[in-house]
């Protein structure tokens, strides 16, 4: 097991809203798990819970057998990698080239020299930000930083990916790219938690998907079941376009598989029935 998170809930300071209650999940390496809702539904609370940024109010949280109680957030973080959001909070400004961002976490965790030349190039190799090295982090666009905060983490080689809405604020060509990373860790047995509000993308690229509402669990189970659930539109999810037409199109009565939610499954689904036609 990963995670598992045990009952948690908390509160931020000053507030007397509870912005996550009573939240369980297991989560199992080498998984990819996205966590879905709309604005405001706890996504982002949760994920910091499980980065040990913030602490529970209540509950607990083990990461990799060991409970995150009594550790710091630099504890955790060699198991727990966390790419935040905005890349720029990500760039620590501390070296004015991205190979010296990238290598600076090691840097700081005592690595040797040589190993961490290895470490970064291999790192750079994978992120495709090899070409980017002599640069100034600050003066790339906002897809070239996400890569270069992604592979900060990437380089530290948790076991645990945390990442929270990478794609936000990218082009589709860049948005593509940092998924192939995505794809790639996987490739490699990282465990993956993803927020993420592109749905094409969750179907595509995760395994499991977790819904939160309110701060709450709704729904947690393999991507097919859940991203198919039409139901969950009152929740304010919006699910894959696919899940939308493959919903019409049994409405005027064609006979289409269950569960089907990615566009490649579609064109299969289609497929089939223009052959049997």
């Amino acid at each position: 097991m990963a995670i598992e998170v045990k009952n948690i809930s908390y509160t931020y300071p000053g507030s007397t809203v509870t912005a996550v209650e009573n939240v369980s999940m297991k989560i199992e390496k080498g998984e990819r798990v996205a966590i879905i809702g709309q604005n405001g539904a706890g996504k982002s609370t949760t994920v910091k819970l499980m980065n040990n940024i913030y602490k529970p109010t209540s509950g607990e949280i083990i990461i990799d057998g060991i409970n995150t109680k009594n550790q710091t957030t630099a504890q955790t973080a060699p198991h727990v990698g966390y790419v935040f959001q905005n890349p720029f909070n990500q760039i620590t400004g501390a070296r004015d080239t991205v190979y010296g961002e990238i290598a600076y976490g090691l840097e700081n965790f005592g690595v040797p020299v040589a190993e961490i030349k290895t470490r970064v190039e291999k790192i750079m190799e994978i992120t495709n930000t090899t070409y980017l090295q002599e640069k100034n982090p600050f003066e790339l666009s906002g897809g070239q930083q996400q890569r270069v905060a992604l592979a900060s983490v990437l380089v530290l080689e948790p076991d645990i990916l945390v990442i929270d809405e990478p794609t936000s604020q990218l082009d589709p060509q860049e948005t593509e790219r940092v998924f192939e990373i995505i794809k790639t860790m996987k490739q490699m047995g990282k465990t993956i938690i993803l927020v993420e509000h592109k749905m094409e993308l969750v179907a595509e690229y995760c395994d499991e998907v977790v819904v939160l509402h309110q701060g709450k669990v709704i729904r947690h189970g393999d991507k097919h079941d859940v991203l198919s659930e039409i139901e969950l539109e009152k929740f304010g999810i919006m699910l894959p376009l696919t899940v939308y037409l493959a919903n019409e199109l049994k409405k005027h009565g064609v006979r289409m598989k269950d569960n089907i939610i990615t566009s490649d499954e579609m064109a299969d689904q289609l497929q089939k029935i223009g052959k049997k036609e």
